[in-house]
C-alpha cells in the first residue's frame, strides 16, 4: 500500500503526518532501497486525488532531499557523531527530510519539521529512534542560521569543499574542474541544485497560440521556449491534468531533448529507425517529419518499455510507428537499411542531474567506460543498418567524453569515409526550428558536434554527433566490436 493512501488523521495505529510528507518519505525509500527513479514514483503517487499544494510539496521535499543529500549528511553527521549510512534507512530518511525543511524551506516552521520527522520514524515502526531524531533535529534547528561553510575543516581541497557545499560526489567534481575550470563547474553544480524548467513540446506548431491560451486558462504560467519555437516553458500547475496533454497535443520534454530529432533532418517518405527509443519522447517528431506513409520503427530492449511507448503513441494518435523489441548490442534484424537512424544511447545521464538528482549518488567512475563499450557496439550495429548517403544522429544526455567524443572518435578511426555532417549544413537544417533570437551555430562545435550545457542553455546537458555514411558496407573491425 502506498503511504499516500494511509490515513492522515490521528488513530491508534498511525500518527498524524501530512500526505505530502508521506509521499516524499515513501518515494525516497523506494529510490534508496529499490533503485527507483524519483520522478517515476512521484508520477504514480501524485494522481488526481492529491491536491496541487500537496503534490508541489511532495515533489519539493523528494527532489530537494536528493539534490542536497551530501550536504544534509555532512551536517547530520556532525551531530550524530557517526555516518548516516549506519542508520536504519527510515531513520536516515526522516532526518534528511527534517533537516531539508529546516535549512531550505523557511515557510515550514522548524517545530513542524521536527515533529513530523519524529512521527515518520514511528510510522515506519522505528519508535526506538524517535528520541534520537528529535534531539538531532532540535540541535540542527538551533544552528540553522549558521552557513554550512562555518563547519568545514580548515585547509580542504577545492573539490572536497565543493563536494560538500554543492552536494555532488567529489570524483565527479574533480573531472569537471579539469575540463570546465572552477567558474563553469560551480555554475554547473548550482544549476544541478535548482529545479529545472518544465518544458513542453507542441506537436502542431500551428496550434501554438491556442494551446498557450488554453494552458493559461488552466492556471499555468507560460513562457516561450529558450531553444525552440515549438516549445513552451510552464509552471504553477499540473500539465498532465490538462486537456491538451490528455488529447496528445503536447508532451513534457526538455528542450535539448526536443532538439535532437531535428538534427536528423528527416524528409517526407524517409525510412526512420529510432534505435534506443524508450520512453518515446523523440520518436513523434521523427514520425511527423517522415509522414504517415513512411516506415518509422521505434525499438527498445525491454518489453515493458516497448509497451509504454505504444501507450504514448496512442495518446498522440500516431499510427505510423512500429514498436519493436530488440537488443541493439547484437546485429540488427532488419532486411533493409534506413535513410535516417537515431541512436539516443543508454548513458550515465550526467547531464540530467537537476532532473534526476539520484543519479549523482548512484553513478560510479568505472561505469563510464562500461557505457562506452556498450555505446560503441550499439553505434556500430546502427551504422551497418544505414543506407549509403544516409544520416545518423548519435546522442546522449551525458557530459562525459568517454560517452560522447570518445565513442565517435573510435568509430571515425575505424573508417575514414565515415564523416561528420558539416556544422554549416546542420545549422541550416536546425535554424528554422530555433527560437528567433538563437543562432544555430552557437550550439555546435567547429567539428559539428552539438552540445548543451545546463547553466548556459538552461536545459539538460546533451551531446549529439551527426554522421554521414558514404560506404555500402561498414568496416569489419567496427562491425565486430
Amino acid at each position: 500500500m502506498a503511504l499516500a493512501s494511509l490515513p492522515a488523521t490521528s488513530s491508534e495505529k498511525y500518527p498524524v503526518i501530512s500526505v505530502a510528507r508521506k509521499i516524499a518519505f515513501e518515494t525516497l525509500r523506494r529510490v534508496e532501497s529499490e533503485g527507483a527513479y524519483a520522478t517515476d514514483v512521484l508520477h504514480a503517487e501524485l494522481g488526481s486525488a492529491i491536491s496541487p499544494a500537496d503534490a508541489a510539496l511532495a515533489t519539493e521535499l523528494t527532489l530537494g532531499v536528493l539534490r542536497w543529500r551530501g550536504l544534509l549528511d555532512f551536517l547530520l553527521e556532525r551531530l550524530l557523531q557517526k555516518p548516516v549510512a549506519r542508520l536504519d534507512l527510515p531513520v536516515a530518511l526522516a532526518l534528511r527530510l527534517g533537516l531539508y525543511q529546516i535549512r531550505f524551506l523557511q515557510r515550514v516552521p522548524a517545530r513542524a519539521a521536527v515533529n513530523e520527522s519524529v512521527d515518520l520514524v514511528k510510522f515506519a515502526r522505528k519508535t526506538s529512534a524517535a528520541s534520537l531524531v528529535n534531539a538531532v533535529l532540535r540541535k540542527a534547528a538551533a544552528e540553522a542560521a549558521e552557513p554550512p561553510e562555518r563547519f568545514l575543516p580548515a585547509g580542504m581541497a577545492l573539490s572536497a569543499r565543493l563536494s560538500i557545499l554543492h552536494s555532488h560526489p567529489e570524483w565527479l567534481i574533480d573531472r569537471w574542474l579539469a575540463r570546465f575550470g572552477e567558474a563553469r563547474t560551480v555554475a554547473l553544480l548550482e544549476a544541478n541544485n535548482h529545479a529545472p524548467r518544465l518544458s513542453i513540446a507542441l506537436h502542431d506548431l500551428n496550434q501554438r497560440d491556442a494551446i498557450a491560451r488554453e494552458l493559461t486558462s488552466a492556471a499555468l504560467q507560460i513562457e516561450s521556449g529558450l531553444l525552440l519555437n515549438s516549445a513552451l516553458s510552464v509552471k504553477g500547475g499540473s500539465v498532465i491534468r490538462t486537456a491538451a496533454f490528455r488529447e496528445g497535443r503536447i508532451s513534457i520534454q526538455d528542450e535539448a531533448s526536443q532538439a535532437i530529432p531535428f538534427l536528423l533532418d528527416v524528409q517526407p517518405g524517409d525510412s526512420v529507425l529510432d534505435l534506443c527509443a524508450a520512453p518515446g519522447g523523440k520518436t513523434p517528431a521523427l514520425a511527423h517529419a517522415a509522414g504517415p506513409k513512411a516506415l518509422v520503427i521505434a525499438a527498445d530492449l525491454h518489453g515493458h518499455r516497448v509497451q509504454a511507448m505504444r501507450t504514448q503513441f496512442a495518446r498522440l494518435a500516431l499510427e505510423n510507428i512500429q514498436c519493436v523489441q530488440l537488443n541493439a548490442v547484437e546485429a540488427l534484424p532488419f532486411a533493409s537499411q534506413f535513410d535516417r537512424i537515431l541512436v539516443d544511447a543508454p548513458c550515465s545521464g550526467s547531464g540530467t542531474l537537476a532532473r534526476h538528482p539520484e543519479i549523482r549518488w548512484r553513478l560510479r567512475p568505472e561505469e563510464l567506460n562500461e557505457f562506452h563499450g556498450l555505446q560503441v557496439r550499439i553505434l556500430a550495429n546502427a551504422l551497418a543498418a544505414l543506407v549509403p548517403g544516409g544520416r545518423l544522429v548519435y546522442s546522449t544526455c551525458s557530459l562525459e567524453p568517454e560517452e560522447n567524443e570518445s565513442v565517435i572518435a573510435e568509430l571515425l578511426a575505424c573508417d575514414s569515409k565515415l564523416q561528420h555532417v558539416p556544422p554549416g549544413e546542420l545549422a541550416l537544417s536546425l535554424q528554422p526550428h530555433l527560437a528567433p533570437s538563437l543562432a544555430a551555430r552557437s550550439l555546435f562545435y567547429d567539428n559539428g558536434e552539438f552540445h548543451t550545457f545546463p547553466p548556459e542553455t538552461r536545459t539538460d546537458g546533451f551531446f549529439a554527433s551527426v554522421l554521414h555514411k558514404n560506404v555500402t558496407k561498414y568496416c569489419e573491425p567496427c562491425a565486430s566490436i
